[in-house]
């Protein structure tokens, strides 16, 4: 047996011991409100993750790595998550399920589906789309018009969006010198086509006030942009347009500078618009380095705490040290996810998982920052941890992706 293989074996090992004294500190530290549901949930978790796993080792070749660590995010926020509301937590369990689905088809739809270098239009289009309907139908909560309600069922058709952003990113520079030449009226069109279709997207995300999702996509098309654009010039017009644009949507929209002064100083607004983010920082302050324990603080008390605001009651219970394991998964996860790229020798391969890499980076980097107050908090959702169907799925697309490309590449 290879140092890979038992470093794998004791990788997965440690996830189910992890979930297993986890879910026993969650169970026993309300003992009067033991029922039967906690300890179903208890094992459909370990069972679900356990099966997963399993699969993943036997049927797939390639990285074996990225699955583990999303297993270990999933299980910490789906702990918390029902140890903040069994319902949620029962809800997220359903959701992670799909996930599974979801990451075997899209490995599948990499693998099989032909010529996908060659549909740039049709990811554009599908992301117009998705927009279009949100804006259409879709409800505003929090702020932001992100959302369509299908009776029980709450989508975020952003979060696929941003998938379809690094597809068709990734198809445009593959097929660069087909766009190259193309001239309106001696206008040459083609060097700022791609320019023009994203900040089309991001004005629809602008339209929505969804401001996570524009710093996503402008976080994954300057990076990308950077590596792949021939013409250097365009990488600076790109970054002074944002710089702009940035400025203008400031002064247009009130809920930007809302956001702008809560992170400056929300202790002036700690009984309105700031109360959010200090609960949050007093939360991870009372919980120090090892944490109350689970079932021993109060992070309740923070508005969206199972989703937007995990993070902190994950630090206040379970510590510092937690989230710090944390943020070290997802380094982890995109340094594997960035290796994975740069084995690729087809361009297009390498592009769509540098892309989906910067996605994962970030997303990430964006919330952790905002939860920290390090910079201004834009309401988005940890992948794999916080609550939400619409980030898991997306999430689990883009990891299949990635094994996907990764496996292509270990039979290269």
């Amino acid at each position: 047996m290879t140092t890979k293989q038992v470093t794998e074996r004791s990788l997965r090992r440690s996830v189910f011991l992890f979930q297993a004294l986890a879910l026993f500190l969650v169970i026993i530290y309300d003992a009067e409100r033991m029922t039967l549901n906690r300890l179903y949930f208890a094992l459909l978790l370990v069972g679900v993750t356990y099966i997963a796993n399993l699969l993943v080792r036997k049927l797939l070749k390639g990285e074996p790595y990225l699955f583990i660590i999303a297993t270990f995010l999933l299980s910490i926020g789906t702990i918390m998550i029902f140890r903040l509301d069994s319902t949620s937590g029962f809800k997220q369990i359903i959701w992670i399920l799909a996930g599974f689905v979801m990451y075997f088809l899209s490995y599948l739809a990499m693998r099989f589906i032909p010529k996908l270098d060659k549909l740039t239009f049709l990811y554009f289009g599908l992301a117009v789309l998705l927009f279009v309907a949100t804006l259409a139908v879709g409800r505003e909560i929090n702020g932001a018009r992100n959302w369509i309600i299908v009776g029980p069922i709450s989508i975020q058709p952003t979060e696929i969006s941003k998938i379809l952003l690094v597809l068709f990113i990734a198809s445009y520079y593959s097929r660069y010198h087909q766009f190259e030449d193309l001239r309106v009226k001696n206008f040459p069109a083609g060097n700022y086509l791609l320019l023009g279709c994203v900040y089309f997207l991001m004005g629809l995300a602008v339209l929505q006030k969804d401001l996570g999702t524009v710093l996503i996509f402008a976080a994954i098309f300057l990076a990308m942009q950077y590596i792949y654009e021939p013409k250097r010039k365009m990488i600076l017009f790109n970054f002074l347009l944002m710089a702009g644009g940035g400025t203008v949507a400031t002064l247009l929209f009130s809920h930007i500078r809302v956001r702008l002064s809560t992170w400056i100083n929300p202790w002036e607004y700690i009984d309105t618009i700031g109360y959010q983010i200090t609960q949050s920082l007093f939360a991870i302050a009372s919980g120090g380095f090892l944490g109350t324990g689970i079932g021993l603080g109060m992070p309740q008390t923070i508005p969206l705490a199972e989703s937007d605001f995990i993070f902190a009651a994950i630090c206040e219970e379970m510590g510092i040290l937690t989230g710090m394991g944390i943020i070290m998964l997802f380094l982890l996860l995109c340094y594997r996810s960035y290796k994975i790229a740069f084995r690729q020798t087809d361009f297009f391969s390498r592009a769509v998982a540098i892309g989906l890499a910067t996605m994962f980076a970030a997303q990430s980097m964006i919330i952790f920052g905002g939860v920290l107050k390090l910079i201004p908090l834009t309401g988005i959702t940890i992948p794999f941890v916080s609550y939400g169907g619409s980030s898991m799925l997306a999430s689990f697309i883009a990891l299949g992706i990635l094994q996907c490309l990764s496996e292509e590449r270990e039979r290269a």
